[in-house]
């Protein structure tokens, strides 16, 4: 390269200072503070989600998401500022993304229903639950699935799009629940003593809660039964159990009161046609 050469491209860089020289001055300068304004921004998001209890690993992955977009932005807008032809590079990462998002129509569905169930929170890992026909406890939220175990021990996976797209059951959510044990006595039975029986077995129990208090009520005169009903409120956690002991208790204790725990039954006449 002589030294000719040289000179013209020296002179060349100079003048490109001289005319570009504050326009690029600016376009650092406005990179630089753009890029310290989305650190800032980032923070702000994520301190917000974090006081509102979002799983963290979502607060990660929505802040790192939100940045990435804005400096993708930024670098963009800072292009243009020096003279630099942004349109083609736009419309080809626009024409990227809806491939992309084409090819990936359900896991980005799944994706959006996971950012919806971390965020509003309609249930939490422990929680029993009931969605998209599938039941059990809770394991795992992941950004596409939700893992449920149910109580025989199998492992359910349900995609984050469907189950925040359809009705949610949350057996857990409230602190107390109300058992409910139906039991049918015979019609010849006193519905007093039988009340009164199972009664004394509910409130003797100390998970029964005081307040409402414990009712047993006549809910139906069956076709070979009469039907009551005994209702009483406990602990969530205490649902379970103290339904299958206290079904137990009633039946042992209605036994030794006589009252009659029926069956159905059925007539049945038999003719018998004698030779001619």
């Amino acid at each position: 390269m002589d030294q000719e050469t040289l000179q013209h491209g020296y002179q060349k860089a100079m003048d490109l200072i001289v005319t570009k020289g504050p326009e690029i001055l600016l376009a650092l300068l406005f990179l630089f503070v753009g890029w310290w304004v989305i650190g800032k921004i980032k923070k702000v998001i994520r301190k917000r989600m974090v006081k509102r209890e979002v799983d963290l690993s979502l607060v990660d992955f929505v802040g790192s998401m939100i940045a990435i977009i804005l400096r993708i932005l930024l670098i963009i807008s800072v292009a243009g500022m020096i003279g630099i032809e942004t349109t083609s590079f736009v419309a080809a990462i626009g024409a990227a993304g809806l491939a992309i998002g084409l090819a990936l129509q359900g896991s980005l569905a799944n994706f959006a229903g996971g950012v919806l169930i971390l965020f509003f929170k309609p249930f939490k890992v422990g929680d029993f639950i009931e969605g998209n026909g599938g039941s059990g406890t809770v394991q795992h939220i992941d950004i596409l699935h939700t893992v449920l175990k149910t109580p025989d021990g199998v492992k359910v996976i349900i995609p984050n799009g469907q189950l925040s797209n359809n009705e949610i059951t949350n057996y857990s959510n409230e602190e107390t629940r109300r058992v409910v044990i139906a039991v049918g006595i015979g019609y010849g039975d006193d519905i007093q003593v039988a009340r009164n029986t199972i009664l004394e077995i509910i409130k003797n129990d100390p998970r029964t809660i005081a307040d409402p208090a414990p009712v047993v009520v006549l809910t139906e005169l069956g076709d070979n039964s009469l039907n009551l009903s005994a209702r009483a409120w406990v602990n969530t956690a205490d649902y379970w159990s103290y339904f299958f002991e206290n079904i137990e208790k009633v039946k042992v204790a209605l036994d030794k009161a006589d009252i009659n725990i029926p069956y159905p039954q059925r007539d049945v006449h038999i003719y018998q046609h004698l030779p001619k």
